[in-house]
């Protein structure tokens, strides 16, 4: 690990003036990522900025939103009576996502902005890797396939996004709230991240200094159900290979507003708007579902290492789809 400057601040203001001024730096706040991410020579930042002490740990609901800050840590939002009431999908996406240890420590917007496991973008021994250094060529297109995204590729990249909580809350239609250098503005999620087409060391579209200090996301229907459904290697602590956030409405025996989203196999959370439109009314039974989840991922590009990855979301959607469709 390089030498860098460490610098603790307690306000918004003052933090991201100092980002302004340090190109290099980075914002500190669980440091569950970014702290292996140094260790390992990826990130190399010469001035860490620890915002721990910024008013961003809230977690509220009023009448038409809840609202989360940035700060709140992962098991304080699914130990929270509100969230498991009201928004149980959030815990299960949560309660899925690494230990008990690193929910403890990590925040929720580092968890949105944690990197990819391409174990080529993590080697300790630098190897061709776009997403880490642009221009040098991707490793894993011929190399380990396994974990890799099959849609939302480019020539360039094929890393996949690593976020059990983003996929749940992009199914959620969450937005988050980002304050810069004299502005602030609010974005939804599932427009958040984007492709590694031209920029592939880019995960999202945060500007310089931007920080993430909220995530919104709007109150539900009360007849609205939900479930997140995860496939791992190892079911103690390992990213997922294929995972799945439903949210739909129940009306009588019709499901109706479907929500789904997509996680391991893009380089975002992954909605899958057809499908959503052709399960609408379709009945809480799952009868003819079969066509409608057979488009999944019509238009992926898998690699030979991971085509398995394209029956594999039908399979965790259709999981979803009953445990969502079978809730109380």
């Amino acid at each position: 690990m390089r030498p860098f400057h460490y610098e603790r601040v307690s306000e918004p203001v003052k933090a991201i003036a100092i980002r302004a001024v340090a190109p290099n730096g980075r914002y500190l706040a669980g440091g569950t990522d970014l702290l292996t991410l140094m260790k390992d020579g990826v990130e190399c930042p010469d001035h860490l900025i620890d915002i721990n002490d910024l008013p961003f740990r809230h977690i509220e609901l009023d009448s038409d939103e809840l609202r989360i800050g940035a700060l709140a840590r992962l098991s304080d939002v699914a130990d929270a009576e509100l969230v498991r009431r009201e928004y149980p999908l959030l815990t299960q996406s949560i309660e899925a996502a690494a230990s008990a240890q690193v929910r403890n420590a990590a925040s929720i917007g580092g968890n949105l902005l944690q990197r990819t496991r391409c174990p080529y973008f993590r080697s300790e021994t630098v190897v061709p890797c776009n997403k880490r250094t642009p221009g040098s060529g991707c490793s894993a297109i011929r190399g380990d396939q396994r974990t890799l995204a099959v849609v939302g590729t480019s020539a360039v990249c094929s890393a996949a996004h690593p976020s059990d909580l983003a996929v749940a809350l992009v199914a959620l239609d969450a937005h988050v709230r980002l304050e810069g250098a004299g502005s602030t503005r609010t974005v939804a999620l599932r427009q958040f991240y984007q492709t590694p087409d031209t920029a592939p060391d880019q995960d999202t579209i945060l500007r310089p200094g931007e920080l993430i200090v909220e995530i919104v996301v709007p109150r539900l229907d009360p007849r609205t159900v939900g479930h997140y459904a995860k496939v791992r290697d190892r079911a103690s602590f390992s990213f997922a290979l294929v995972s799945a956030a439903v949210v739909l409405r129940r009306d009588g025996d019709q499901m109706r507003n479907v929500r789904i989203a997509l996680g391991g196999v893009a380089p975002m959370p992954w909605r899958l708007p057809a499908v959503e439109r052709a399960l609408e009314g379709t009945g809480l039974d799952l009868r003819g579902v079969a066509g409608a989840l057979e488009t999944i991922l019509a238009d992926a590009r898998p690699l030979p290492g991971n085509q398995f990855k394209v029956s594999l979301a039908r399979a965790v959607v259709h999981r979803a789809l009953q445990l969502a469709a079978g809730a109380a």
